[in-house]
């Protein structure tokens, strides 16, 4: 592999500034249908945010269909006391005070909803005494009690110690955080409190804790890393045991976020896949449209975790 990413640079404008014009490959169908009317429906009646709707997601109508559909629900409020150069959230120093009806109210969504599989991440809520941990571990209480059948992941902040204590006492199905992207952008994309190196740390934390738990990560691409520091960052992570990785191509939400440097070919994504298998992760999701809460993904981990289930449960011999 060359430390030259194998994409396509957004074209120039005559200023020297670039049209962030999508290739071929990024083009998905508007989101609609039955199914995607009734799960918008009871999000709405329920006072539930999505980071699916929230982070404009492009798998939206992907994810949001059939008989196998999957949510990523955001709790503890829609602002975030953070301010990463790529997140579409609203930011703000203190949050409004977490909704105590939030967790049954996800509880009874997911049973009405009958998901396979949901993802409940969160904004950073530095404002918090315990990050809103315990809020977290909550829902995922409420959800086993409406819905035994649903797998849950909690894509979490960077807690580490007494937070991740807190989160892991509810033993998630899987746990996920990202680093987002290569160390050497971190400065430049996330907010000043993060860091790859605490992303790894909590990652790690994670497994002191709950031992079983699959942990999860992902990485955005597009932004001017090299594919040397792509892989460096793969090795870091796997490294930390991180069982499952996702990487997709970087999306400007809005003129005032960080600009697209270059599209990712999905022969080069495609190539990220490969290179992930062959260093041993469980599972890589590698591709122009993959965000970490991915379809494809959630029901390859929701196996996992069901056969993991199963064994627990078999009896003795």
């Amino acid at each position: 592999m060359s430390d030259t990413p194998k994409s396509q640079p957004p074209a120039p404008n005559p200023d020297g500034s670039t049209i962030e014009r999508k290739p071929s490959w990024l083009k998905v169908p508007l989101p609609g249908g039955e199914a995607y009317a009734k799960l918008k429906s009871l999000t709405r009646g329920r006072k539930l945010n999505t980071v699916c709707e929230e982070a404009r997601c492009p798998n939206i109508g992907e994810c949001w269909k059939g008989d196998h559909a999957t949510m990523t629900l955001m709790v503890l409020g829609d602002e975030c006391t953070r301010n990463c150069r790529f997140c579409a959230v609203r930011t703000v120093a203190k949050a409004a005070a977490p909704d105590p009806d939030e967790p049954q109210n996800v509880g009874v969504a997911v049973g009405e909803m009958n998901l396979g599989y949901v993802v409940i991440t969160s904004v950073d809520r530095d404002d918090l005494h315990d990050g809103g941990a315990g809020h977290y571990g909550e829902c995922i209480t409420a959800i086993r009690e409406h819905s035994s059948r649903t797998v849950i992941e909690t894509l979490i902040p960077d807690y580490v110690g007494d937070n991740m204590r807190i989160l892991m006492s509810s033993a998630p199905d899987v746990l996920a955080h990202n680093v987002e992207v290569v160390p050497r952008l971190q400065r430049r994309m996330r907010d000043s409190r993060c860091s790859f190196e605490q992303s790894i740390e909590t990652l790690k934390d994670a497994k002191v804790h709950h031992p079983e738990v699959f942990t999860k990560s992902s990485l955005m691409v597009g932004i001017g890393e090299t594919e040397e520091e792509v892989r460096d960052a793969m090795t870091l992570l796997r490294e930390a045991d991180v069982d499952f990785l996702t990487i997709g191509q970087y999306l400007r939400p809005t003129p005032n976020h960080a600009p697209v440097k270059n599209w990712v070919t999905p022969e080069q994504f495609l190539e990220h896949e490969k290179l992930g298998r062959d260093m041993g992760f469980s599972y890589v999701a590698s591709s122009p449209l993959v965000r970490s809460s991915y379809k494809a993904g959630e029901f390859f981990a929701a196996r996992l975790v069901r056969e993991r289930r199963a064994q627990s449960n078999a009896p003795e011999l």
